[in-house]
């Protein structure tokens, strides 16, 4: 029996790339460069699958290809609102994500991100790289303590409460969170958390503001200058979620001016174009999208697109469909 033909993106692990080679008939995009739409739309035409990751815009344009033969649209990443889903659904494709796998991997870079920010560890490397250094002085560069203080998250998924787990135990920090599709009290045992009816009572209240919501026109510029307003003018926002979260004008205001004291940013709203500001402030620690990029992690989620792909094509429903 002929193999299914599936059209991967980017470049994967090489030892999913093997397993998919073995599987399927595999074309990778040998470049390593972004797809156009019209190689996204041929990708959809010539093949079976097409496997994006969470850069490649499949909208509904693309998605409109009169000529589609693709049956299944198996994305690298647990996020989703690069893909119209409505749109998909409606094309009668099937769309599958890689949830679980990258959990612990982002919130070790969240709870990263947030030492480095208070800390001042991106400026301090930068000071000593430059060999401006002139030895240890009582004052020179201090930071923010993290033991003790209130961690505040938006949201409070998987990734949400792997951070605060991280928190509560790792630094005695207390929490507070809102979501509007709150998790169960088994779920948030052991976790020294406290439900907020608002993001705006998080605010309010955190030493250091998390995210840890979905990207999409329901949590586009959640984060503004009403936030900032409300947030605590020593308090840093972190965010390894979804960079159209944050309107990153409203954020550099807040930066300059002193509404908030610093930030940690692992994504973008315009990425992967970085605002010039936000690159000449020392109070922002900037990582190029390293969520989940760990060795161990990257394997996993390729994995996972596999294990979604076979089971559609033995004709099962996948683990983690979307529509």
């Amino acid at each position: 029996m002929s193999k299914a033909k599936i059209v991967v993106t980017r470049r994967w692990p090489d030892e999913v790339e093997a397993r998919l080679h073995d599987r399927f008939d595999t074309v990778l995009n040998e470049a390593d460069e972004p797809m156009s739409n019209e190689q996204l739309r041929a990708a959809l035409r010539e093949a079976d699958a097409l496997l994006p990751t969470v850069t490649d815009r499949v909208d509904a344009a693309v998605l409109s290809e009169p000529d589609r033969r693709a049956r299944i649209i198996a994305s690298y990443g647990v996020g989703f609102n690069h893909i119209d889903l409505a749109a998909a659904e409606a094309a009668g494709l099937t769309v599958t994500n890689t949830p679980d796998v990258l959990t612990d991997c982002t919130a070790d870079l969240a709870i990263t991100l947030l030492l480095m920010v208070a800390r001042r560890t991106g400026e301090g490397e930068r000071h000593v790289r430059a060999q401006a250094w002139s030895g240890w002085r009582p004052t020179h560069m201090m930071g923010t303590s993290v033991t003790g203080k209130t961690l505040g998250l938006i949201g409070m998924g998987r990734i949400a409460r792997a951070v605060a787990q991280r928190a509560a135990h790792g630094f005695g920090m207390r929490i507070v969170f809102h979501d509007p599709f709150p998790p169960d009290a088994a779920q948030l045992e052991g976790l020294n958390a406290t439900a907020c009816k608002s993001p705006e009572a998080v605010f309010e209240q955190a030493d250091f503001v998390s995210l840890h919501c979905p990207g999409g026109k329901q949590t586009y510029h959640l984060i503004g200058a009403a936030a900032f307003a409300a947030m605590r003018p020593d308090a840093f926002l972190i965010n390894t979620a979804r960079g159209d979260v944050v309107d990153e004008q409203a954020l550099i205001e807040a930066l300059e001016k002193g509404e908030i004291a610093g930030a940690g940013l692992d994504v973008f709203e315009h990425e992967p174009r970085v605002s010039p500001e936000l690159l000449g402030l020392e109070n922002v620690v900037l990582l190029p999208h390293l969520g989940s990029a760990s060795r161990e992690t990257r394997v996993a989620m390729g994995m996972r697109v596999l294990e979604n792909l076979e089971a559609f094509f033995a004709g099962d429903v996948p683990r983690d469909k979307l529509v």
